[in-house]
């Protein structure tokens, strides 16, 4: 893992995401790209007007446009300041090319102009891993719109940060939350290098009356054909439910929890939706998801 990709929003999780962000860039000496991406005021404005009925026009939308661009400049300049706080307080070098990397951490600051969903699912399609918040009570939706644009279109791995801050060594302890799905198989793959450097994992499968019980072994076998060890363990949920069963064993241990995007029929309930869902609202660490 050598690039990282994140957003920047200039919101409250901005500096949770960024600190998950340089924990696995210290490992893997790995450059982190922060997009920040501004509305464009008049389409915003245009969008506005026509979807309140008023057919606003002339000194009315431009004052609007004018307020929208205000707004743009406030939030940029903001995120930018979180950005550079963070980049001093962490001593994270500037790096616009690989040369000048020289083996530490580095990130670059980029800005475009449009919709943050398009603009980060482009950037995503040419990193190796994905960071985004799940997001506070006051932006859920928006956060969640995010999520489901980089996982659906990029196809690329997304890490999505705890709510507490990530530890020295975000991935000692690996648990995944295994089924035998393509969107499994694709997370496990996408994860090799942190399972690589892990000094424990975990195959957690919750016990399902279509499940097959060998398939956690076999995964349990491929891993140690690249030379990682892996304990397979099978959850019986009880009164408490699969993602409390999972999640209350994977706290015990685990500093990160991998598993792919599955669940109902419909393509965004499917992705995040049912089972997925609960994890990612829920889980006390951090989640490497894949679809």
């Amino acid at each position: 893992m050598k690039t990282i990709l994140v957003p920047a929003t200039g919101g409250e999780a901005d500096g949770q995401t960024f600190a998950t962000a340089l924990a696995v860039a210290r490992s893997f000496s790995a450059h982190i790209d922060v997009l920040h991406v501004r509305f464009d005021p008049v389409e915003v404005a245009v969008a506005a007007a026509s979807g309140d009925g008023s057919g606003s026009s002339g000194p009315l939308l431009e004052g609007l446009i004018d307020q929208l661009e205000q707004d743009a400049r406030e939030r940029e300049a903001k995120a930018r300041r979180i950005f550079d706080d963070f980049c001093a307080r962490e001593s994270v070098v500037p790096a616009v090319e690989p040369a000048q990397a020289a083996g530490e951490p580095s990130a670059q600051w980029h800005v475009e102009i449009g919709q943050e969903t398009r603009w980060m699912a482009t950037y995503g399609m040419t990193a190796d891993l994905i960071v985004a918040s799940r997001g506070t009570p006051g932006d859920d939706a928006v956060a969640r719109s995010l999520l489901e644009a980089v996982l659906l279109e990029s196809g690329r791995p997304l890490l999505i940060p705890s709510a507490s801050a990530p530890g020295a060594a975000i991935a000692e302890h690996v648990a995944i939350a295994w089924k035998a799905t393509p969107q499994a198989v694709r997370a496990v793959a996408f994860a090799m290098p942190l399972l690589a450097r892990a000094k424990a994992v975990t195959v957690m499968t919750v016990e399902e009356e279509e499940g097959r019980p060998d398939d956690a072994e076999r995964l349990v076998n491929y891993l140690a054909w690249h030379k990682i060890k892996a304990a397979a363990v099978q959850l019986t949920p009880g009164s408490r439910g699969a993602v409390e069963s999972l999640l209350a064993a994977a706290a015990t241990k685990a500093q990160l929890l991998v598993m792919g995007g599955y669940g109902h029929t419909r393509l965004r309930e499917w992705v995040f939706g049912g089972f997925t869902q609960r994890v990612l609202a829920n889980a006390p660490m951090p989640v490497l998801v894949a679809h």
